[in-house]
């Protein structure tokens, strides 16, 4: 039974479960077995959650007395969370840094809340980019001083970041499930170079009350998983109305009536229209993965999409050079972080202030001399949304609209195509969702995704388009042994 579980999905699990082959404790030392086994080397993980085994019988108790329990496909499934993600139980809540070690959270994060109503087990922390990749220029992709330097299970390197131990995690079969965050690029990237899906929803769809902040207006809690069809069940739990934060109740518009697993539909891709970037398609010498992504192209098209190609977004390259983004971070983070901060029970820092003072004062832990805090330094010298601020804000604003948008609504199109996770950027800006699907390797072994992008709400048709082009190719494989 045990080598069936690798690879196993969530309806793999729930089948076993129904037919009494499995049970949520089983499944659970599993996890933990394999966590023990390879995250010594992957280091995908923080902590593992000394309750899971209690919280796996009493998921076992439900299911075998038929208890009025949730109906949900997670009931029973374990979860890891990215550590920014808050849990009200005996697991740290710390993205990754020493200083918030101890600290306590007042309440469960609003997606944890709504994973515990459908019965998921949290199984523990999964591994981040510190600080989400927010505190230093300078900080390798996937390093945290709790956690080490994380790695992807296919090259043993650069596992790309912020949400980097929740891909590393689901690759390596650690966990089928785990939860990530993004602000630009930190579910994509992570889920492309692991060879994972991941979806980036719109901002807002899903609750960021809980989680440690980097900007309310572009971070985004999403799935991490090994199929679409997983990644979307969990979206169906996920996302919805917090009260605790307040961009949810405007965007539970754009929920379909009836959730998101409707969409997974084999034929997805018929009729859809898909609008292909060129440039986006710069492979240098990379012949494999120049003749993979056309492959995919072409198994698009003969899936019913129309790809219209060869398109331009206008100020593309604006996106990329500009700073805007870059100085609405900055101090949108301090704000935000100091308000998460002050709103712990207890902790040992209260403010950016003290998490630059605690870094100081402990330069071996968080290794300082080596990455230092470049980031962090830059948003403490911010002063709330000034004039300059204004701007940034002003000009990502135009970007969205003369760019991207534009070229959606000019060109009717239902998706970008793009490969790896180039377009996040793009995406982040606009609060737009993003689903990447594994694709193939680059030539030297790095596997890469297909990102799926879309306009604000149209994650149907994204689930629709990447549930499709999943089932027509099928390129999801596990790491060698580790």
């Amino acid at each position: 039974m045990d080598s069936s579980l690798r690879e196993a999905t969530v309806q793999d699990i729930q089948l076993a479960f129904k037919r009494n082959q499995l049970t949520s404790r089983r499944l659970v030392e599993f996890y933990l077995k394999e966590i023990e086994r390879l995250n010594p080397i992957l280091k995908g993980v923080l902590e593992v959650n000394p309750d899971a085994l209690f919280e796996a019988d009493k998921a076992d108790r439900e299911r075998y007395t038929h208890a009025p329990i949730s109906l949900s496909p997670l009931h029973g499934i374990p979860i890891l969370l990215k550590d920014n993600i808050a849990t009200k139980d005996k697991l740290n809540t710390t993205a990754g840094s020493h200083a918030l070690l101890g600290s306590v959270v007042p309440r469960d994060a609003g997606v944890v809340t709504k994973l515990r109503k459908a019965g998921a087990i949290i199984l523990g922390k999964a591994g981040l980019s510190e600080w989400s990749n927010f505190r230093s220029n300078d900080a390798p992709s996937g390093w945290s001083g709790r956690g080490g330097q994380g790695k992807g299970p296919y090259t043993m390197g650069d596992p790309s970041g912020s949400s980097s131990g929740s891909a590393i995690s689901v690759a390596a079969n650690m966990v089928a499930v785990s939860v990530g965050s993004e602000t630009n690029g930190s579910i994509l990237s992570p889920s492309s170079s692991n060879l994972v899906v991941g979806i980036k929803p719109t901002v807002g769809l899903t609750s960021r009350a809980g989680v440690i902040p980097i900007s309310p207006r572009q971070d985004s809690v999403g799935p991490i998983c090994r199929t679409v069809s997983d990644a979307v069940y969990v979206l169906d739990v996920i996302a919805g109305i917090d009260y605790k934060d307040n961009a949810t109740i405007e965007t539970s518009r754009y929920i379909p009536k009836g959730g998101y697993a409707q969409f997974l539909k084999a034929d997805g891709l018929r009729g859809k229209r898909l609008g292909i970037v060129r440039d986006f398609y710069n492979y240098g010498n990379d012949t494999i993965l120049n003749r993979t992504v056309e492959q995919h192209l072409d198994t698009l098209r003969q899936r019913g999409a129309v790809l219209v190609d060869n398109l331009k977004i206008a100020n593309l390259a604006e996106y990329y050079s500009s700073s805007s983004e870059n100085t609405a971070l900055l101090a949108e983070f301090k704000i935000s972080l100091n308000e998460y901060l002050s709103e712990l029970v207890s902790s040992p820092i209260r403010s950016l202030a003290d998490a630059i003072a605690f870094n100081k004062k402990n330069p071996k832990l968080e290794r300082i001399d080596d990455y230092g805090q470049d980031l962090f330094i830059k948003a403490q010298a911010t002063n709330g949304i000034g004039k300059k601020e204004k701007a940034a804000l002003e000009n990502l604003a135009r970007l969205t609209r003369d760019g991207f948008l534009k070229l959606m609504k000019k060109k009717k199109l239902d998706a970008l195509v793009t490969p790896d996770s180039d377009v996040s950027t793009i995406l982040a800006v606009g609060g737009f969702p993003g689903i990447i699907v594994p694709s193939g390797f680059h030539s030297e072994g790095t596997p890469f995704g297909i990102c799926f992008g879309g306009v604000k709400g149209s994650e149907p048709k994204l689930i629709e388009v990447a549930y499709g082009f999943e089932q027509a190719t099928k390129i999801r494989k596990p790491p060698k042994e580790v």
